[in-house]
């Protein structure tokens, strides 16, 4: 990330760095994909020993971030974890924490997040309806039972909703406005199938709500009334995820710039024909591009400006689009070996492909920017 980082923030890049490359390298990544890319609860434990999931957190409930600005800190930690193709559910945990520090009751703040910042249990957000649409409320209508609540409908590209002991389902219902309840998994009426899909480092499910029978205290704020949180949850996720992928495509394209430099064809460096030197120019271009789109993200959504909102959607607009087509530059350089199976870059290609359409795909949030400017 092309930040002026502290120095306690460039400790932070640092220490995530050495803690992945030692407890999940890419080698140890391969070996998770047999298992769904779901991340070990020692895994998840160690990440929050380093504060990974505790940078959104009051301190009051174990929480804290090094610089002050719990959104930029994370953000420095999830590039990191795209360069290393990290398995298990880091940005829907810090959507849930910002939902419920913003909302959540007394009892849900000292309940969960002191767990969830210890790593000693996790959540995650449901928030895509069944057709894969990002649009909050969508999939999933609550209703008013006399003092409990009722939930029918699906939920879609929930991760690690299989592993996770809660999730925060983001419905609509009766014009009433967005609601969300905190659900811990294994709720009677509620069922998870996990999806096959295009990652094979991280894990994915489809959640359905079969007429589930709430309690009051799984409300989360008001019912009705959780607009402000979601757009909050909305963009520390998009954030979040613009920041991982930015850090796969860099680590993509670094890879692929040393192959250009080593590989030899007719007694020269391939990086030495003029056609690779402009594809690697112009793949650079883009990749500089996504590092300073990905610091203003997380610099908006850190200071809580009224810009936020809109700076996120274009970062996440121009990084889907542009993710791809520098995985497949990264692709030409490569040649042949790119698409064996035991070469990494199919796995960059399979990760930057499913964060572009991750909390809204680029034509996603080119019409949320209109509707910011009621056009």
């Amino acid at each position: 990330m092309d930040l002026d980082l502290t120095s306690d923030q460039e400790l932070l890049r640092e220490t995530a760095a050495r803690f992945i490359q030692s407890a999940c390298p890419l080698t140890t990544v391969r070996e998770l994909t047999a298992e769904h890319g779901a991340a070990s609860a020692d895994y998840r434990r160690q990440a929050a020993e380093l504060g990974w999931f505790a940078m959104l957190v009051p301190e009051e409930f174990g929480g804290g971030s090094v610089s002050g600005d719990g959104v930029v800190d994370a953000a420095v930690v999830a590039e990191e974890r795209g360069r290393g193709l990290q398995p298990g559910a880091f940005v829907p945990v810090n959507a849930v924490a910002r939902g419920l520090v913003l909302d959540g009751t007394a009892d849900q703040q000292a309940k969960v997040l002191p767990a969830l910042a210890a790593g000693d249990a996790t959540a995650t957000w449901a928030l895509a309806d069944a057709q894969g649409e990002w649009w909050p409320g969508g999939g999933v209508v609550a209703e008013q039972r006399g003092a409990a609540y009722e939930l029918t409908g699906a939920k879609t590209f929930v991760q690690d909703a299989g592993s996770s002991d809660w999730i925060l389902v983001t419905a609509g219902g009766g014009g009433t406005g967005l609601s969300q309840f905190l659900v811990p998994t294994g709720t009677p009426g509620v069922r998870v199938r996990r999806l096959d899909g295009l990652d094979l480092t991280r894990s994915f499910s489809e959640v359905v709500f079969e007429r589930a029978e709430l309690p009051a205290s799984a409300l989360v704020g008001t019912f009705g009334g959780a607009s402000r949180a979601v757009e909050e949850q909305l963009q520390v996720a998009v954030a979040l995820t613009v920041a991982e992928c930015t850090g796969a495509l860099a680590y993509d394209f670094e890879v692929a710039l040393d192959y250009a430099k080593a590989r030899t064809a007719f007694g020269r460096p391939i990086g030495s024909f003029q056609a690779v030197k402009h594809l690697l120019a112009d793949t650079s271009l883009l990749v500089e591009t996504c590092k300073a789109l990905s610091a203003s993200a997380a610099r908006a959504v850190g200071a809580g400006g009224d810009d936020a909102a809109e700076v996120v959607s274009m970062a996440k607009a121009f990084l889907g689009d542009s993710a791809i087509e520098i995985a497949q530059n990264c692709f030409q350089v490569f040649g042949g070996i790119g698409h064996t199976w035991e070469h990494d870059q199919h796995l960059y290609l399979r990760r930057v492909t499913t964060d572009a359409a991750l909390y809204g795909e680029p034509s996603w949030h080119r019409e949320r920017i209109c509707q910011l400017h009621a056009l």
